[in-house]
């Protein structure tokens, strides 16, 4: 292991044996279960119907035993039906922006929160945060866990907080200018948004103070990752959250090796399973990943579908914890185009081999008849006519064919011709008759 980029120093369980690191999950696996099954009706309904208690968990392998949660068990018990401590005890709500049908809604006690504090400043560790570093904030700020579950975190760290939040991306120049932030946490794409706007305004991107960027709340490809890098001059790392299981600061990168997010393990434990049969899948094998919180007293989730495919590998830069690969796409936001199964992680991929076209697309579904059509909308690269990529144009509709066995139009808009997101980009718009 290539030695420490950061002062700070690490928690106790980041040097534990992976046996050490197993004996407290079972411990923390046990505790969850009886606190689910003993405060929570839901579970206690869902383990009565599946014929399990919590007595029988006498491994890690039982969990496979108990049943799964979805996103629908909390749109169903909206808002507060799956909490499982008495209302006084809540100190914050979080919820999901509600997009499709009713929003999810998380609890959290005071412990709860200082238990994510506690990972999000190991997280930002791992990133190779130094002691005296000043974190400029552009997570958004409010019922998305983002914005304060990062703040939280920096504090924790003992590092400066600067909680910008979303938005006035010229303003958030402005400040990464005057203020000299070492470190950003930000989505992907607003940060390509930040990096338009630096060059709007005929500044460098790599000339500014920023020597890492915590990039989340959004698939990115690894190809992403190197442009990103080379335009802003930092090192980017890839933390991984979501809200129902406690939000960003589940799994994240570690500077040192950059190979996939290191899972903290001592606070959620991850499964693999088929998306289709459910059956758990060995590590190394490729599936819809599974959480169980092992720690969570306000809304503990029991093998919490993600929907986010992906699969465990070997510990390195923290040994005894499993990594997970890069989220290459959602089982939820899978494109089936004429039989195909399209990801927009697959289409980000090979759009960004392209030197004269910029990282910002969508992809349009429509019916041409009964068949579907994608339609690629992507913009030029900076500095780029839009009569220039006409060979960019037809190399990637050629590669989208031959790689994912797709056939797609592609539109090359001019710089600025697609939308812009303050938040998770929006990649997919579904122009499909109901």
């Amino acid at each position: 292991m290539s030695p420490r980029l950061t002062d700070l120093p690490l928690d106790p369980i980041e040097t534990a044996s992976r046996a050490e690191l197993q004996a407290l999950q079972l411990e923390r696996l046990k505790w969850s279960l009886h606190h689910a099954y003993a405060n929570s009706p839901v579970y206690r309904r869902k383990f009565d119907e599946a014929g399990v208690h919590p007595d029988q968990l006498r491994s890690l392998a039982d969990l496979a035993r108990f049943p799964f949660t979805s996103k629908q068990d909390l749109r169903d018990n909206y808002p507060f039906g799956m909490f499982a401590v008495p209302q006084d005890r809540v100190a914050r709500i979080h919820a999901s922006s509600g997009t499709t049908g009713k929003p999810t809604v998380v609890g959290y006690t005071l412990q709860d929160i200082d238990n994510w504090a506690t990972v999000m400043a190991r997280s930002i560790r791992a990133s190779g945060a130094r002691r005296g570093d000043k974190v400029h904030i552009s997570y958004g700020y409010g019922l998305f866990t983002g914005g304060l579950g990062a703040h939280y975190g920096v504090e924790k760290a003992g590092l400066t907080a600067i909680p910008f939040g979303g938005g006035q991306t010229e303003r958030q120049v402005q400040l990464i200018q005057d203020f000299k932030p070492e470190v950003i946490m930000v989505t992907p794409s607003y940060m390509l948004a930040i990096a338009d706007e630096f060059e709007r305004q005929g500044i460098d991107p790599a000339s500014t103070s920023l020597r890492v960027g915590i990039f989340g709340a959004e698939p990115w490809t690894p190809e992403m990752r190197l442009a990103i890098e080379k335009r802003m001059g930092i090192s980017a790392v890839d933390i991984y959250g979501l809200s129902e299981v406690m939000g960003p600061g589940v799994a994240n990168e570690c500077a040192e090796t950059k190979d996939g997010p290191t899972i903290w393990e001592d606070h959620f434990y991850p499964e693999i399973i088929d998306p289709d049969t459910g059956a758990v899948l060995p590590d190394g094998e490729f599936g819809e990943l599974v959480f169980t919180s092992l720690t969570k007293e306000a809304m503990p989730v029991v093998r919490y579908r993600t929907r986010d495919l992906t699969r465990l590998l070997p510990g390195t830069a923290r040994a005894a914890f499993r990594r997970m690969e890069k989220v290459t796409g959602r089982t939820d936001d899978m494109m089936i185009v004429r039989g195909v199964n399209v990801f927009p992680s697959q289409i980000e991929e090979l759009i960004l081999r392209h030197a004269e076209l910029a990282p910002h697309y969508q992809c349009v579904l429509a019916k041409e008849g009964h068949l579907d059509t994608l339609t690629v909308r992507v913009e030029c690269a900076h500095g780029n006519e839009t009569a220039a990529t006409h060979g960019a144009r037809v190399r990637l509709a050629h590669e989208i064919k031959s790689y994912i066995g797709v056939t797609a139009g592609i539109e090359v808009l001019p710089e600025g011709g697609i939308e812009r997101s303050v938040g998770k980009a929006k990649r997919i718009v579904d122009q499909r008759p109901r």
